[in-house]
């Protein structure tokens, strides 16, 4: 009985030290395995289960970065934008300064002119207070106290029949009479006893008269005498009352252009044609007391056309003659340089069709 006892329970190899030791079962050795249940599982949603709040409040923390980056820019564009509005209106304030600026200037020039010392340092000083580097200020300044020290010259009476100019009244009457007859300088003159008098009497009126005498003085010395600097300048002055119409602007503009090509005249013959093409196309009568500007303009076409010639540039001077020729007659040399030019530049072609006939070498027939 012992002996099937035996048989039935498996053969266990001997333990080397002599000792039997128990086989220690799992707990999943000796329970049958058990398929994983769908709550056992762990599911998309809890895996892994602390990564949901960190995507949240990483995407939370990236809008919220975004928004103050975008907030930040908005402030710069606004903080950007009002700096460039202040530096604009700061600089267009100065533009504008700079402008009244000048125009004092202008007119405390006009009162030095006239003698009007006082409205002089006041225009200056105003000058000097709103910009102590403005050019020229301080001299005219100083020049200007100077000046009003001087004690003016009383002139003794003389038995003369020079209108009475005790009163402004009488003077501003004269000053229009005078205007009248076109007689500017009198003119001229009759408006300052009247700034002497009364500097307040019928100022916008006055300073009316003082434009045209000035610019009609200054269109008279250009067109008639020829005294074109005096006409730069009076129309210069009359422009500090008024703006200047088309015709003095034209005058004055002539008039500067004549005076730089006769800086030119017998040095640059190029350059003096070209300044009195310009006088000549607006003003050819214009003159300076020796010559027009239509004939200073012919004699350096000429001249510039001649040294073109010489230096063998036909084709340029034969242009430059045919410009000549439109506003004057050609000398016997003009007139023969620009014909050679014409032929050198335009050499005649054969006509079409004409073959010149060649020279060709014949043999005399040899006999037996």
């Amino acid at each position: 009985m012992s002996e099937e006892i035996e048989s039935t329970q498996p053969n266990q190899p001997a333990d080397p030290n002599g000792t039997q030791k128990m086989k220690t079962l799992k707990p999943d050795d000796t329970q049958p395995r058990k398929p994983l249940q769908v709550e056992d599982q762990p599911s998309a949603a809890e895996e892994p289960k602390t990564e949901p709040p960190v995507k949240k409040t990483s995407r939370w923390r990236s809008i919220l970065i975004g928004v103050l980056g975008f907030l930040l820019l908005i402030g710069l564009g606004s903080f950007s934008g009002y700096n460039r509005a202040l530096s604009v209106r700061e600089n267009a304030q100065q533009a504008i300064l700079a402008t009244q600026l000048s125009q004092q200037f202008s007119f405390a020039l006009v009162d030095i002119e006239f003698g009007r010392y006082e409205n002089a340092r006041q225009r200056l000083e105003y000058i000097i207070q709103k910009d102590p580097n403005f050019p020229g200020a301080q001299e005219k300044l100083t020049e200007v106290l100077v000046l009003s020290t001087i004690p003016t010259p009383t002139l003794a009476p003389t038995a003369t029949s020079t209108p009475d100019f005790s009163g402004a009244e009488s003077a501003y009457a004269r000053a229009q009479e005078l205007i009248r007859l076109q007689d500017w300088s009198a003119a001229l003159e009759a408006l300052d006893t009247i700034r002497k008098l009364d500097q307040n009497y019928k100022t916008a009126q006055v300073d009316g008269m003082y434009y045209f005498a000035l610019r009609n003085k200054g269109n008279d010395l250009i067109t008639r005498t020829g005294d074109l600097e005096g006409g730069i300048y009076y129309i210069t002055l009359a422009e500090r009352f008024g703006p200047l119409d088309n015709t003095s602007k034209g005058l004055r503009d002539g008039a500067r252009t004549y005076m730089i090509g006769a800086s030119f005249w017998e040095l640059d013959w190029e350059q003096a044609a070209n300044y009195f093409s310009q006088v000549a196309a607006g003003w050819p009568s214009m003159w300076d007391g020796t010559m027009t500007a239509g004939q200073r303009y012919f004699m350096a076409s000429v001249e510039f056309a001649n040294d073109l010639y010489t230096a063998q540039n036909y084709c340029a001077a034969y242009d430059q003659y045919q410009k000549a020729a439109t506003v004057g007659v050609l000398d016997g040399t003009a007139a023969n340089n620009s014909a050679q030019a014409f032929i050198s530049c335009y050499p005649a072609t054969p006509t079409a069709g004409f073959v010149e006939p060649t020279a060709t070498a014949t043999t005399a027939p040899s006999y037996p």
